[in-house]
């Protein structure tokens, strides 16, 4: 391989914030903060969605409504092409 051209591949910790779970993986992602795990300091990448919080996963369905977006797009829309308004 040569040499300075490679993004740095390291260990961070990745914190899904629909149910508060943490794990370690290797990535290269760039992030800003830093959180403590396991009594080391690691790069903070933080997700929505998660393996631990994925309906696929977890066979449990939930909406993961992130700063109102499902209400603001039923409000903007409605029942426009709405199959269950049309059908009751």
């Amino acid at each position: 391989m040569k040499e300075g051209i490679h993004p740095e591949y390291r260990d961070i910790v990745v914190h899904d914030l629909s149910c508060d779970f943490k794990f370690i993986t290797r990535s290269t992602v760039q992030t800003r903060e830093t959180t403590q795990f396991g009594g080391k300091e690691y790069p903070l990448l933080k997700i929505e969605v998660s393996s631990e919080s994925h309906p696929f996963f977890t066979g449990k369905h939930k909406i993961v409504d992130t700063a109102g977006r499902v209400e603001k797009f039923r409000q903007k829309f409605g029942g426009v092409g709405s199959k269950t308004r049309a059908a009751g």
